[in-house]
């Protein structure tokens, strides 16, 4: 990287040298969901239901644990930085016929052996959608107590499994719930359901795990298709219970009204919660999924994250499907989004920012804010990547479309 660079953002008052250093170390949990659809490896899959969606129908699908990890490799390849990958409880590996709510982590013995030798961390989610046993919509805060024991028990199995993986793997991993629990239309009863929910999360708490190894969080979300009028788990239930009982409140970037800041609610949270959890998502006009973008969402994500100091105190994953194209270049697309995004934010002068702000400086600071995007940010950029051994411009779609071509386009429905 040329001098002339480097000088050029000391004159702003940032150390090129510790942001690389810095990002290096930030782990980002990348979805597998991404490249095959959120279908998963149950051996009674069937269609996405309960709320998820995806669109498209691009060519080249994964299928099962060999194509997928084959697919996940090729992006591997070209996203930089330190990494986890993220599971649902759908892509368990295993030749036994096992039911959804009994799943044990030998079932997931072949993605610890997968992450071990590619030195990454492994996160986990309890899938509670497309099943049988989501009745009416519901899981968790359902009449039926059958139906609340049975994804009960899926829930406490998920959180072992975690915590195998973070033993396994020596890092910790996250589990983190969500469920689909809603209604259509204007509710009768809005309390009933949140103390069948609340309930239910008392007795999957109540089963102790090491959290030296194992994390856990709630997810919220505004509304969902067929859940319009009323969401069980909102924000404000789950950030309550998060707080009253020592559990992450994971924000889904998602799972808002489009009218809300996300990354207004870093700050806040962090001031009385010793870590944060994100899923982060494109919405466009509701929780859509597309693929990250480099854009100002994301960028004030990031932001907030670094000025905060929590780089350490947060698990970021992503979240996105999108089936309209090739899915592993979506997959490297937004992972290398997250990690620009943060990194332009680790090339921010956010301690000169404040003071000036302190001082009401107003204009001093709207001047330095709008400078500093003229900085030729991408040479650093380039400089990561070469550190990291992953190309940094445009060529590695290159390998992309040559990768489609001998390997995904021969691959059948």
């Amino acid at each position: 990287m040329k001098k002339e660079v480097i000088d050029l953002y000391k004159s702003y008052g940032v150390d090129v040298e510790k942001a690389l250093d810095t990002l290096k170390d930030v782990a980002i949990s990348i979805h597998c969901w991404q490249l095959d659809d959120v279908i998963g490896f149950e051996k009674h899959a069937g269609p996405l239901s309960g709320g998820i969606q995806t669109t498209g129908n691009y060519p080249g699908r994964a299928r099962n644990f060999e194509e997928l990890t084959r697919d996940l490799d090729e992006a591997l390849k070209f996203i930089p930085g330190k990494k986890k990958i993220n599971l649902h409880a759908t892509y368990l590996v295993t030749d036994r016929d096992v039911d959804r709510a009994d799943i044990q982590p030998e079932d997931f013995a072949a993605w610890v052996e997968y992450a071990k030798k590619r030195n990454l961390g492994l996160d986990f989610n309890p899938t509670m959608f497309s099943s049988p046993m989501v009745v009416d919509n519901l899981t968790l805060s359902s009449p039926k107590k059958e139906v609340r024991d049975y994804w009960i028990r899926h829930c406490i199995n998920s959180r072992k499994i975690a915590e195998y993986f973070g033993k396994e793997l020596k890092q910790r991993s996250l589990c983190n719930i969500w469920i689909p629990d809603g209604l259509k239309d204007v509710p009768a009863d809005r309390q009933g359901p949140r103390r069948r929910l609340k309930e239910s999360l008392d007795e999957i708490f109540s089963v102790k795990v090491d959290r030296e190894y194992e994390d856990d969080a709630v997810e919220s979300k505004v509304f969902g298709i067929g859940v319009e009028s009323y969401t069980t788990g909102s924000h404000e239930f789950y950030l309550s219970y998060a707080m009253k009982n020592n559990v992450l409140c994971l924000l889904d970037t998602g799972h808002f009204h489009p009218t809300e800041n996300v990354a207004d609610k870093i700050s806040s949270l962090l001031l009385f919660s010793p870590r944060l959890a994100f899923h982060v998502s494109r919405p466009v006009r509701w929780d859509s999924d597309h693929v990250l973008r480099l854009n100002d969402d994301l960028q004030d994500v990031a932001n907030e994250l670094v000025k905060c100091n929590a780089l350490d105190r947060a698990y970021i994953g992503l979240d996105y499907f999108d089936a309209s194209i090739n899915r592993v270049a979506a997959l490297i697309i937004g992972s290398r989004n997250m990690e620009k995004a943060l990194l332009k934010a680790l090339l921010t002068p956010w301690e000169t920012f404040a003071k000036l702000q302190d001082e009401a400086k107003f204009t001093e600071l709207m001047v330095m804010q709008e400078e500093i995007k003229d900085l030729p940010f991408d040479e650093v950029w380039q400089e990561y990547c070469k550190r990291q051994n992953v190309v940094g411009d445009k060529s590695w779609f290159d390998e992309i479309k040559k990768y489609e071509k001998e390997v995904l386009l021969k691959r059948g429905d």
